[in-house]
């Protein structure tokens, strides 16, 4: 009958993230334009974007909720965040273009735990909506996920 196994990939999973908008167009302009989004399937009230190999799917709705905030490193990082894990130099292109682009950072973009296990660059920034996004690189890959 049924099993509590998980099915095999042959692939690496893919992930996807939901997430609410508030206007369709300025979002789909910063997701292709700014940081280079394909563009999926669509409909009137949602579009789903290629993020880095990974699906995300941006559905309208008239508000978003409040936002929540932690301090990290003295900075008010938003609660619920998504983003994406880039390699060391695709990091710094990104940061250099959103530079560029006179983009408003939540957060300017800076490097954690500089010479220690789990160093890593990282900066913030708000899609059109206000939904905080977080891209981050890590000098060491194998380090993701090191504690110490």
């Amino acid at each position: 009958m049924g099993t509590s196994e998980a099915p095999v990939s042959k692939r690496t999973p893919l992930f996807h993230l939901a997430f609410e908008v508030t206007d369709l167009a300025k979002t789909r302009e910063f997701f292709v334009e700014l940081i280079g989004c394909r563009v999926g399937r669509t409909d009137e009230r949602w579009i789903d974007f290629d993020f880095f190999g990974h699906q995300i799917t941006a559905h309208l709705v008239p508000h978003l909720p409040e936002e929540a905030t932690n301090p990290v490193d003295g900075k008010k990082v938003p609660a619920r965040h998504f983003g994406v894990i880039l390699e060391w130099e695709d990091w710094h292109a990104l940061a250099d273009r959103l530079r560029a682009a006179d983009v408003e950072f939540l957060i300017e973009p800076y490097v954690r735990f500089e010479g220690e296990p789990g160093e890593q660059a990282t900066l913030f920034l708000r899609d059109p909506s206000g939904n905080g996004l977080e891209f981050k690189s890590f000098r060491n890959p194998d380090t993701v996920f090191t504690t110490s």
